[in-house]
């Protein structure tokens, strides 16, 4: 059972459903290395192979070996600007599908749907396709093209449900599913009823190992059409964690954030701005956070004439803000907003009309007239009067159906987890937990968080679990 339907569990259904990847005869690998061990046993599917013994050597922009590896076969010099093809061909091998279900709150896609529709992603459009479908060959049947080698939300949520729907893998998917808990329980304890379900669907995803004398129990709801709840209990012998980091904003936990004109969501913004309860004379908009989405607000209320204050810890030449690490000609309009916070500080006019920006400051409070209390790194307060605030710091997983939060399986186990500073540890050839055989996490739970690399986890996931269901060929 995979837990979350975004491209972490597309791509791990995919290789579950037995569409297995073979090294393509006579391509060429620009990593002559690589190229020399893929030689080495072209009959071997990639999943079938040593994937630590393929991984070896690579580098690249991730910190996993096997997102690396995945990611360098199917866009082989995309790094240098390149447009090779992939050196994969892929093949459907019914006879090596496991069966499994996909569980997700919405269709296929995940997080995708949830954002902005407009909003243009930070990665190439490229790097944002999945297995033997090119993101820009899908692109180019809708009769459109790539704005800056970059692709909109809305896009990338289209070709996810399409991909799943080409692929023929919806039968696996269950959407406007809840997982509300998941444990483990000794084969015995569970209910004769179920026991004569296993054996009547020996087939089927329950078919349990006579080994496994532990199982996960998986619990939740289903929302109906009528918008009931249905309850269902699944038993797996496996579980995929691939539920990201788009559940629950970062509060700052500072007195008066909960008052109703305090948001932790971009879409709150535009929300106000459709429904007029904000525009161009109003009070400021308060932007707290110095990263993308704080970016993409800035750059909405600015579209919008909408005067913002905003407020961020960070100098703003920290070498660790995100906007001194993107190449200038790629983003050009998040270019256009570090220049804004740099030039136009409360200190000193600017050109930016309608935009102040206050680095190194935090917020101490929210008041209930909407008077907000800022202090910089000197210990001097400073109060706006604003019209609505938009905390935009970060987002955490929501790993409530899990035992103590899923914390006892985090790198440090006194810490919750967090996709940056502190990830499920898995072992990085098979991406099981260490803690918790017969649990694995995925994408940014995992410590991956670009789409191009999540597709890594789900080879060493799908690798593991054929081994596992012993569908290895000879």
């Amino acid at each position: 059972v995979s837990l979350g339907n975004g491209p972490s569990g597309i791509c791990l259904s995919y290789l579950l459903s037995g569409y297995i990847p073979y090294f393509k005869r006579d391509s060429l690998h620009p990593h002559p290395i690589l190229q020399r061990k893929l030689e080495e046993a072209p009959d071997v599917s990639i999943l079938d192979q040593d994937l630590e013994y393929l991984s070896e050597g690579l580098e690249g922009r991730s910190h996993s070996p096997v997102a690396l590896l995945f990611d360098t076969l199917q866009r082989p010099d995309t790094d240098f600007g390149g447009t090779a093809e992939s050196v994969l061909t892929w093949w459907h091998e019914t006879d090596r599908a496991v069966p499994h279900l996909v569980l997700g709150r919405n269709a296929p896609g995940g997080a995708w749907h949830s954002i902005e529709g407009s909003m243009v992603t930070l990665s190439r459009g490229e790097w944002m396709g999945l297995p033997d479908l090119p993101f820009k060959d899908w692109l180019k049947q809708k009769r459109r093209g790539l704005r800056n080698n970059r692709a909109t939300a809305e896009d990338i949520a289209q070709y996810y449900q399409h991909y799943v729907m080409k692929k023929g893998l919806q039968k696996n998917f269950r959407c406007g599913t809840v997982v509300t808990s998941v444990r483990k329980v000794s084969a015995e304890s569970i209910s004769n009823h179920a026991q004569k379900d296993l054996q009547e669907n020996s087939d089927s995803l329950w078919n349990f190992n006579e080994k496994s004398m532990e199982v996960f129990q998986v619990d939740g709801f289903f929302k109906t059409v009528k918008g009931d709840k249905e309850p269902f209990s699944i038993y797996a012998e496996n579980v995929v964690l691939a539920t990201g980091t788009y559940d629950s904003p970062t509060w700052l936990g500072v007195k008066g954030e909960n008052l109703s004109y305090v948001h932790h969501q971009l879409s709150a913004l535009e929300e106000a701005v459709k429904n007029s309860s904000i525009g161009i004379m109003s009070d400021p908009v308060l932007i707290v956070g110095a990263g993308l989405t704080a970016a993409d607000a800035i750059l909405f209320a600015h579209h919008c004439n909408i005067p913002v204050i905003h407020v961020f810890r960070r100098r703003v030449s920290d070498p660790g803000l995100i906007f001194n690490q993107l190449p200038k000609m790629m983003y050009p309009e998040y270019h256009k907003v570090h220049q804004m916070m740099k030039e136009q500080s409360a200190a000193c006019a600017g050109p930016y009309e309608c935009y102040v920006s206050l680095p190194e400051h935090h917020v101490l409070s929210f008041g209930k007239d909407k008077k907000c209390i800022f202090q910089d790194k000197n210990g001097y307060q400073k109060v706006y009067k604003i019209s609505m605030a938009l905390v935009l710091t970060g987002s955490n997983p929501n790993l409530s159906f899990l035992p103590n939060n899923g914390i006892d399986l985090a790198m440090d186990s006194d810490q919750p987890v967090n996709p940056k500073r502190n990830p499920i540890d898995v072992d990085p050839f098979t991406y099981e937990c260490t803690q918790e055989k017969g649990l694995y996490a995925l994408g940014p739970l995992a410590g991956d968080n670009f789409v191009r690399f999540v597709q890594g986890g789900a080879l060493a996931v799908a690798s593991s679990l054929l081994k596992k269901a012993n569908k290895n060929p000879p």
